[in-house]
């Protein structure tokens, strides 16, 4: 037999609606009344009537989290960071894959508002004008984690995505190297990654050497894309002598790949990745790359986002965290 709010009043010697404000986390009640009432829910086992209860409150303590690409290894540390201070707060979490498809984003949004989450933490592909404006029109709160929209509407947690390709492309100028390859995402796509492009190109432009051509390769930020990357760089007469990548995963395909034309890695050239993912520790050689802090990233975001569901201020509106290089063996 389900239990009732009425059950869980008549245990704990209490009215129904100061049952009502307990679970609504309404201020009113002292302590020790409080207490009895979250004695009677844990001993009758009550479990609140979420869709009643979000028709009265317009609350479901529900969060949507939305992140283009399951398979990339940075994604669930940055939803772990997230759903264990949702779990603080006592907030459920839906978690949606967009396989970096624009138009699952666009219905993952339109399906998030219809189940009525109280919030979003978006972690997209693309953050185009339409994304932007479709998040306006559905009128959902959100917090970007990872990318920032062109004209900052929106409330965001990232690194400085520029600045730590131009460092990891400074330390390989620093190291020697005078070719530097680019393997990543072009510097025109709406998102953080592309960013990673034109610290590249900054660097190298600091340093006064020209870009070739024919040392860049843009796709996705997959371990294929490195594997084809190199191959198709190796076709020019000009071998680059060090390769910047947008991914760790581009960065272990690009090595693969290396290998398999009888080139050293770091001997020959040097490689280094980003996003500091546990395989890049692993990996032979050892990965040289820029780590963000993903865990971080992702509580932070939440916190925001919970702000802004409560109504609260936000003391800073674009979080922009430290990115380190990590300096292992694949460089030389």
């Amino acid at each position: 037999m389900s239990v009732s709010i009425k059950d869980v009043a008549k245990e704990a010697g209490v009215s129904i609606a100061t049952v009502s404000r307990v679970l609504n986390d309404i201020d009113v009640v002292n302590e020790e009344t409080k207490k009895k009432v979250l004695d009677a829910i844990k001993k009758l086992g009550y479990r609140p009537n979420i869709v009643a209860r979000s028709l009265k409150t317009q609350r479901t303590k529900t969060i949507g989290i939305l992140i283009p690409d399951i398979s990339s290894q940075i994604y669930p540390e940055i939803v772990r960071g997230a759903e264990d201070v949702a779990n603080i707060y006592d907030y459920n979490v839906i978690l949606c894959n967009s396989d970096l498809d624009i138009e699952k984003e666009k219905e993952y949004l339109k399906v998030l508002k219809e189940k009525m989450v109280d919030g979003v933490l978006y972690m997209s592909s693309s953050l185009d004008d339409e994304i932007v404006d479709l998040v306006n029109e559905l009128d959902l709160k959100t917090v970007l984690v990872e990318s920032k929209d062109k004209e900052g509407q929106l409330p965001s947690v990232t690194i400085d995505n520029a600045k730590a390709t131009y460092d990891a492309t400074k330390y390989l100028l620093d190291k020697g190297a005078k070719k530097i390859a680019f393997i990543g995402i072009k510097k025109d796509t709406n998102n953080a990654w592309s960013n990673r492009y034109i610290g590249y190109e900054n660097a190298l432009k600091d340093a006064n050497i020209s870009i070739n051509e024919e040392h860049l390769y843009f796709d996705t930020l997959k371990t294929k894309t490195g594997h084809e990357g190199v191959l198709h760089i190796l076709q020019s007469k000009d071998r680059p002598d060090a390769i910047v990548c947008a991914s760790d995963e581009i960065a272990m395909g690009a090595v693969n790949a290396l290998r398999e034309n009888n080139i050293s890695v770091p001997n020959d050239v040097s490689v280094i990745g980003f996003n500091n993912i546990y395989a890049a520790s692993v990996f032979y050689p050892k990965l040289t790359t820029i780590s963000q802090p993903v865990y971080d990233m992702g509580s932070i975001a939440m916190r925001m986002l919970i702000k802004l569901i409560n109504q609260k201020t936000i003391e800073e509106g674009h979080y922009v965290l430290d990115h380190q290089l990590i300096v292992r063996d694949s460089c030389k």
